[in-house]
C-alpha cells in the first residue's frame, strides 16, 4: 500500500515537473510567484462565467478592506506584465492554487480544488487574429506530446496515445455540424473522432441565439479565444485541459460588457487602466495540472492525483470501484 502511493506520487511529480519545463520553453515565459487572494473591490478577481461565488476573506490586521480566494489570475498576470514593463514576446507562468466551492457538479473531473499553470505573454497589435492563437495552442500541445513521450519512456506500464495534431474548429462550425445535439454532446462526438480538439471563440451568441459555453466578459476576446479538449479513454467522453485566449483590447472589452449588460465593470481599476491604454495587449490561459495529470496517467478520478473534498456519494463509489482517493 505505502509502496503504491509512492509511485503514485512520484509519477504525478513526474508529469507535474516535465509539463512545466516545456510549458516554459515552448512558450518562451519565466515562471512566477502569484497570489492566493484578491481584494474586493479592485476588478482584479477573475469572474469565470459570472455565477460563481468566491471565497471570502477577512484580515485582522487590515479591517477595512475584504479579500477573495483568487478563481484564477487571469487579470493580476496582465497587470503584472504591465506593472514591471515586460516587452513584446515576454510572459510568465505562475503555479496557481485556488478554490470554486460553487462548482455545481462535484465528479471525476471536476473538484472544488483548483490548481493550474496560469500563463500570460504580452503581443503586439498585429498578433490578434487566429492565427497567432493557433499557432500559440500548437506551441502548448506540443508540450503534451513531449511530457507523454518522456512519461512512456520512464514508466514501462504508460503507451502513448495522444494524436500527433490538435484539430480546431469555431463554436459556430461544431453547432452548424451538430444541431440537434447540446454543447457538451458536440464536444464529445468530434473529442472522440479527433481525440484532441480546440474549440474556439466560445462565449459569442451562435446563430441558433445560444452560447457555445459562459465567458467572463473581461479577460478573453470572445472572438479570439478557445478551449483545448482531449478525449479521455479511460471515462470514454471528452476532457477540457485548458481555456485560453487573446485578451479583450479596449473595443472587445467595451463591446463584450455591453452585451452582458455589466457596463458598471468600467469603473473598476483594472477596466480603468485597461480602458486607459494602461496595459499590455496579450494572450493566456490556464492549464489543469490535476486534469492532466489524471489524463496521462490514465487514472478514473482526479481524487486520485489531488487532495480535494468530495461527497460521501462520491466517495462511497470510488471505494466500491476500487478507486483510491488520496484525501480519504
Amino acid at each position: 500500500m505505502k509502496k503504491s502511493f509512492i509511485h503514485q506520487q512520484e509519477e504525478i511529480s513526474f508529469v507535474k515537473n516535465t509539463f512545466t519545463q516545456y510549458l516554459i520553453d515552448k512558450l518562451d515565459v519565466v515562471e512566477v510567484q502569484g497570489p492566493i487572494l484578491s481584494k474586493v473591490g479592485d476588478g482584479m478577481q477573475d469572474n469565470l462565467s459570472g455565477i460563481e461565488n468566491p471565497v471570502t476573506v477577512n484580515v485582522l490586521q487590515i479591517p477595512d478592506a475584504t479579500y477573495e480566494v483568487v478563481h484564477s489570475l487571469a487579470k493580476w498576470k496582465r497587470h503584472t506584465l504591465a506593472r514591471f514593463g515586460f516587452n513584446e514576446g515576454e510572459g510568465l507562468v505562475v503555479n496557481m492554487k485556488a478554490l470554486r466551492p460553487d462548482e455545481d457538479s462535484l465528479d471525476a473531473t471536476h473538484s472544488v480544488y483548483v490548481d493550474q499553470w496560469d500563463w500570460e505573454k504580452v503581443i503586439s497589435k498585429e498578433d490578434r487574429n487566429i492565427d497567432f492563437l493557433k499557432a500559440t495552442v500548437k506551441k502548448i500541445y506540443q508540450a503534451f506530446l513531449n511530457t507523454e513521450k518522456e512519461l512512456t519512456e520512464k514508466f514501462e506500464k504508460f503507451e502513448k496515445f495522444l494524436p500527433k495534431e490538435v484539430t480546431f474548429i469555431t463554436s459556430q462550425e461544431l453547432e452548424d455540424l451538430y444541431p440537434e445535439l447540446t454543447p457538451n454532446e458536440r464536444e464529445d462526438k468530434f473529442a472522440k473522432e479527433h481525440k484532441a480538439i480546440f474549440i474556439m471563440q466560445i462565449g459569442k451568441v451562435l446563430n441558433s441565439g445560444k452560447r457555445h459555453d459562459g465567458r467572463a466578459p473581461d479577460y478573453d476576446d470572445w472572438e479570439l479565444n478557445g478551449d483545448l479538449i482531449m478525449w479521455n479513454p479511460v471515462l470514454d467522453r471528452s476532457l477540457e485541459l485548458s481555456s485560453m485566449g487573446i485578451r479583450v483590447d479596449k473595443t472587445a472589452l467595451e463591446r463584450q460588457l455591453k452585451e452582458l449588460n455589466l457596463e458598471e465593470r468600467k469603473n473598476l481599476d483594472f477596466h480603468k487602466m485597461l480602458l486607459n491604454d494602461e496595459l499590455p495587449l496579450t494572450i493566456g490561459g490556464g492549464i489543469g495540472q490535476s486534469r492532466i495529470c489524471m489524463f496521462l496517467l490514465q487514472k478514473a478520478h482526479i481524487g486520485e492525483v489531488q487532495a480535494s473534498v468530495w461527497t460521501p456519494e462520491i466517495v462511497k463509489t470510488c471505494k466500491e470501484n476500487g478507486i483510491n482517493l488520496l484525501w480519504y
